[in-house]
């Protein structure tokens, strides 16, 4: 194809199309992301509306800029007039976890929110080195981990620490929850499209706004909503520009143990995920360097983390979509100068106090739906069972921490009511704890044994057999601190697990593996997030 003369449009009607969906989309994980800090971290509003979200702002800002420019280029080069730009936004599975798995757990022990905020800066500051470093070494761990191991690891995540907590809000409130959560799966699931293609989950978030107030001029109060709320909000209402946060991200360094449990193998997941993402655009004729993608996601979340913002920048999935309804490069450009308007001059504030949560909850629960799916739809069937085993060490966490927040608040503590006891009325807390300590790792490890066990290759389970020793060893996997032998009875259970199965690899008789009847489809559920 000759290279056309003509520069390439900035913008085209079809832009119009992409920048509702995907603005509406960046829009909602935004209003999702305050809610997590307001309403679960209990992070005061000056940190809110006044560091972390310019901060943030100023990330998606660069983000969508950047991916802009990247397929001007791309369209400038090769004299075409369709290339659409990769869409990109805070990771949306990665945000629930920095929250409920690192800044959570560490506000509720010290007490104070801000050191949960400081945790979650360093966990993007290591993330983003994962991140840039990972276009060299990407490739080597999408070959060696099965992703079977990466998505049931995820879906672990999704089931215990994204979908339970809206789901039990939603049937609290279930007059706004339940009827806001039948909207979005009659149109993501059911593929009902609303007037003038309306976006489910602004539907979805207008039906909740209408209920919520509509009760409070009754007087029935459903969602919590009143005037003095939304005047009190307008005091967030002002321009907020983001300022350098670096102690902050330093001071995170003291809680380094329980970062990197979860920091570095969430950044490797990444790495993989950004692959297959740009992979997807180069099947719809799109072609990015991986290595450019992944060095500015990296490099762009680390200038957010600096900033004061604890959220990981990815490229999304769905690009094809936007492709397919007219979107090329102004509607990126677009989206970035829409959301720093929005979270510089805090307007964000206003539109919490506007919207209930509990009509957000729905869509926490449909994206810990699909995130958990994902594990089944994109891996064979075969692997199902591997996809089971890594969820239990997540469940195992979940639990534990219900029971250590139930007793925290009593004034008491496990140890204190004494194991034994629990024990009797069926609590095997001791099991929770060993289980759930450092589940993203030994999520890992015992879904790859599976896979491979599955696959027949023994001396590779064998390896992560190996490779779980050491970690329990170091306190990485089944503990609660890094340190030198901290489960050492686990860890030998790990190295003679791996010594019978180098013995099976070299001396068993083995029976051939079932053959496939076909793999479960890849999803073709609509993606609102990552």
């Amino acid at each position: 194809m000759s290279v056309s003369a003509s520069k390439p449009a900035i913008w085209v009607p079809g832009d119009w199309n992409a920048l509702f969906g995907f603005g509406t989309n960046i829009l909602v994980n935004l209003l999702v992301l305050t809610g997590l800090l307001r309403f679960v971290l209990q992070m005061p509003d000056e940190i809110v509306f006044g560091r972390i979200l310019p901060a943030a702002g100023l990330m998606l800002f660069m983000s969508t800029m950047y991916y802009a420019w990247l397929a001007y280029r791309l369209a400038e080069k090769t004299g075409r007039n369709d290339v659409t730009a990769l869409p990109s936004g805070t990771s949306v599975p990665h945000m629930f976890v920095v929250v409920f798995v690192i800044m959570l757990p560490i506000s509720l022990t010290t007490g104070d929110p801000i050191k949960g905020w400081e945790a979650g800066l360093t966990w993007v500051f290591i993330q983003s080195f994962v991140l840039m470093l990972g276009g060299f070494i990407a490739p080597y761990i999408r070959k060696v981990t099965p992703r079977a191991a990466l998505l049931g690891t995820l879906a672990g995540v999704s089931i215990a620490f994204i979908s339970m907590r809206p789901a039990l809000e939603m049937y609290m409130t279930p007059v706004i929850g339940v009827v806001c959560f039948a909207i979005i799966i009659v149109s993501w699931f059911g593929g009902v499209r609303y007037f003038k293609g309306i976006p489910a989950g602004l539907v979805a978030i207008a039906v909740g706004m209408l209920i919520a107030w509509g009760s409070t001029a009754m007087g029935l109060h459903y969602g919590g909503m009143s005037l003095d709320k939304l005047a009190a909000s307008f005091s967030n209402f002002g321009f907020s520009f983001p300022i350098p946060a670096i102690g902050h991200v330093f001071s995170g360094f003291e809680f380094i143990g329980v970062i990197l449990v979860t920091a570095i193998p969430f950044g490797i997941y990444d790495l993989v995920e950004a692959i297959d993402n740009v992979e997807s655009a180069a099947v719809a004729g799109d072609s990015f360097p991986t290595t450019r993608v992944l060095t500015a996601d990296g490099f762009i979340s680390l200038v957010g983390c600096l900033l004061g913002n604890p959220f990981i920048l990815a490229v999304y999935i769905g690009h094809p979509g936007w492709k397919a309804i007219g979107g090329r490069i102004g509607y990126s450009a677009a989206t970035g100068i829409v959301v720093i308007l929005l979270s510089w001059f805090g307007i964000l504030a206003v539109m919490m106090s506007l919207i209930p949560v509990v009509a957000i909850s729905p869509i926490l629960l449909y994206i810990g739906m699909l995130i958990g799916a994902q594990a089944f739809q994109e891996t064979p069937k075969s692997h199902a069972p591997a996809v089971i085993l890594a969820l239990v060490p997540h469940v195992a966490a979940w639990g534990k921490l219900q029971i250590d927040n139930a007793l925290g608040a009593a004034g008491t503590s496990a140890a204190a009511v004494g194991f034994d006891k629990l024990g009797q009325v069926g609590i095997l807390y001791e099991g929770l704890n060993t289980l759930g300590g450092g589940a993203i790792l030994s999520s890992l490890v015992l879904g790859s044994m599976a896979v491979f066990l599955i696959e027949r290759q023994f001396a590779k389970a064998a390896v992560f057999a190996a490779i779980g020793a050491v970690m329990t060893f170091f306190g990485f996997m089944h503990g609660e601190h890094i340190g030198f032998a901290q489960s050492p009875a686990v860890a030998a259970s790990y190295l003679i697990v791996a010594a019978v199965l180098l013995s099976c690899a070299r001396y068993a008789v083995v029976t051939p593996k079932p053959a496939e009847h076909g793999e479960v489809g890849h999803g073709a559920m609509p993606e609102p997030a990552k």
